[in-house]
């Protein structure tokens, strides 16, 4: 009768691993507590306590302040984001569609001079795309701030849809083909509803990206169309009087809040979708 192995204990190296985690996700977290404590204190409760103690009253002013101050310029984040995510994430679907299922005479040197918008720095467009705004009668428009993030979103859109649609099978679209499909009726009936984990991966990238931008934001953007992040920017630095602190981090919380709200509700499907597309191609 042979007896039973005892389990395995934990390894040193594991418990290494542990410690390192946990002490790298308390660095990351020790900079949103501040902020979040802060946030509910009052601006004598800043003044004689240390940044991690907890408020001695609890209120919300800081709050009720910051959402006064910022609730206009974050509607135009909304603006902004919403219609220039779904343009930009459609528009490479499509790209994406075509430079892997219909190639045509060029398509890859198309696809080559396309990627090189996913290494341009921000800089360098910013005297391009201000002379089109200016001639098309949108600079400093909300709407000319979608059309620069559209633009500028499709390389990384496309570079996405591509390299998750080249992994598809070749005789889904040869097999519709066959039966008379079309262009259009193969992508909305048979590309579409595999393009779930992909959609996502746009929808949160382009999401991050348009929310969180400034520089685009505070060069086309100005007065009563600037985004958040620039009016948090002028809360910040253009303060009069004693500072207030609690309104400040309640602010930047405020302006925080959407984009970790959807990597939270959304967050596994970006690393799913990430990873679906790198079997092939």
């Amino acid at each position: 009768m042979t007896s039973l192995a005892a389990k395995p204990s934990i390894s040193l190296s594991r418990i290494a691993i542990y410690v390192v985690l946990i002490g790298a996700a308390l660095v990351y977290l020790v900079p949103l507590v501040v902020m979040l404590l802060t946030s509910f204190k009052s601006p004598e409760d800043i003044g004689t306590g240390n940044l991690l103690s907890w408020p001695t009253e609890v209120t919300g002013i800081g709050w009720v302040k910051a959402w006064a101050t910022v609730k206009g310029y974050f509607l135009n984040s909304i603006l902004i984001t919403v219609p220039a995510v779904l343009i930009s994430t459609a528009i490479g679907a499509l790209n994406g569609y075509v430079l892997s299922m219909w190639r045509f005479r060029g398509s890859q040197m198309f696809f080559g001079l396309l990627l090189f918008g996913c290494f341009l720095p921000f800089q360098t467009v910013l005297l391009p795309a201000s002379f089109t705004l200016g001639k098309m009668g949108l600079a400093s428009t909300t709407t000319g701030l979608v059309l620069v993030h559209v633009v500028y979103g499709l390389a990384f859109t496309t570079l996405f849809f591509r390299n998750y649609y080249v992994s598809v099978p070749d005789a889904l679209v040869k097999a519709a083909r066959l039966d008379g499909a079309g262009f259009f009726t193969i992508f909305r009936r048979i590309i579409l509803p595999m393009s779930t984990p992909i959609i996502m991966v746009c929808l949160i990238w382009q999401f991050t990206q348009i929310w969180n931008d400034f520089l685009f934001g505070v060069v086309f953007s100005s007065g009563d169309s600037q985004p958040i992040t620039v009016a948090l920017n002028n809360l910040v630095n253009t303060s009069t009087g004693a500072k207030e602190y609690n309104v400040d981090m309640a602010a930047a919380m405020i302006a925080g809040l959407p984009t970790l709200l959807v990597y939270v509700v959304a967050g596994k499907y970006f690393v799913r979708g990430l990873t679906a597309g790198a079997v092939k191609g």
